[in-house]
């Protein structure tokens, strides 16, 4: 981690007041000072500012219900940041694992731990995600059968070379199906089906790993230690 950003992390500073201590020689890793805040340092290096040792702040772990029509950001741009509802301080840290589109709904998993996140969005943690899928169109009784069984092998996206991985399909109604994925390529789940001549008009995320979506539209809640080391127990 950067040197400024570890004292952003474990004080109030900004980043401007960050870099202006370190340059004024008010900053000391391990009994030596520094004076460019690019070094990288670890959170078992001893650092003081100004005499007082620096420790960073507890990660934070939360779930948040999407509504539709926010986006994943810590900024509003075109449609408001998801992050805007949150009453907490230093909200610039925190980032999404893994976005939802604009339209899409349900559960976002929120940290400031970097390795936590990263573990969960990596394909070769094969992390399922389940998400409810409505369809524009009725699924034919001759289709009903055989999609589930192209899902499971696998489908060519336009423009990919390979396969997506092996997928769940269950249909809950001719328009409305449960589809469990291990990977997250750009707009995935809307482009399967339309590898299947089927266009999807609602999508709602219910699950991630062990994690389910429990709380209402534009609630939020901190995970529990439980469902937080659940990501970390995955193979």
């Amino acid at each position: 981690m950067r040197l400024d950003k570890y004292i952003c992390k474990s004080t109030k500073l900004s980043r401007a007041q960050a870099v202006e201590c370190i340059r004024d020689g008010h900053v000391i890793v391990n009994d030596k000072a520094v004076l460019i805040e690019s070094v990288q340092v670890h959170e078992n290096n001893t650092i003081t500012l100004n005499g007082k040792r620096l420790s960073l702040r507890a990660h934070r772990y939360l779930m948040i219900h999407k509504p539709a029509n926010t986006i994943c950001s810590n900024v509003d741009e075109a449609y408001p940041s998801l992050f805007s509802g949150l009453n907490l301080d230093h909200t610039q840290e925190l980032h999404v694992a893994g976005r939802l589109d604009a339209d899409t709904t349900g559960l976002v998993l929120v940290t400031d731990d970097g390795r936590w996140s990263f573990d969960i969005i990596r394909p070769q943690k094969h992390c399922k995600k389940v998400y409810r899928v409505g369809l524009s169109r009725a699924i034919e009784p001759g289709q009903a059968a055989l999609l589930p069984e192209q899902f499971a092998h696998g489908l060519q996206l336009q423009g990919e070379t390979e396969l997506t991985r092996p997928a769940v399909l269950q249909i809950i109604n001719p328009q409305e199906v449960l589809l469990t994925i291990t990977e997250g390529k750009y707009h995935q789940v809307k482009r399967m089906f339309a590898c299947v001549s089927k266009r999807v008009v609602k999508l709602h995320r219910e699950k991630i790993g062990d994690v389910s979506l429990d709380i209402n539209v534009g609630e939020w809640r901190y995970l529990t230690a439980t469902e937080v080391d659940s990501f970390r127990d995955e193979p």
